[in-house]
C-alpha cells in the first residue's frame, strides 16, 4: 500500500487568499444589509448576529494578515 506524502506548506500566497476572504466578507456583509431593508423580526435580529459575526471574522483574518506579513518579511521556516 502506497502512503500518500502531506503537500508541503504552501504560504507563499496567504496574505493574498486572507485579502480575499476579507473582501468576500465584507461583501456578504454589505449585500446581508440590504436585505435588511425588507427584513423583520428574527430574520432581521439573525442578519445583525451573521454580520456581527463576520465583523469578528474580518478581525480575525486582518491578524493573519499581519502574522502571515511578517512570516513573509523573516522568510519562512518549516519550523512556523
Amino acid at each position: 500500500m502506497t502512503k500518500n506524502k502531506p503537500k508541503p506548506d504552501d504560504r507563499t500566497d496567504n496574505v493574498e487568499k486572507l485579502k480575499d476572504m476579507v473582501e468576500n466578507t465584507r461583501d456578504n456583509m454589505e449585500a446581508a444589509e440590504e436585505t435588511m431593508a425588507f427584513a423583520d423580526g428574527e430574520e432581521l435580529e439573525a442578519i445583525r448576529e451573521k454580520n456581527a459575526r463576520r465583523e469578528k471574522s474580518i478581525d480575525g483574518f486582518r491578524k493573519e494578515i499581519l502574522d502571515e506579513a511578517t512570516a513573509r518579511k523573516k522568510g519562512y521556516s518549516q519550523d512556523q
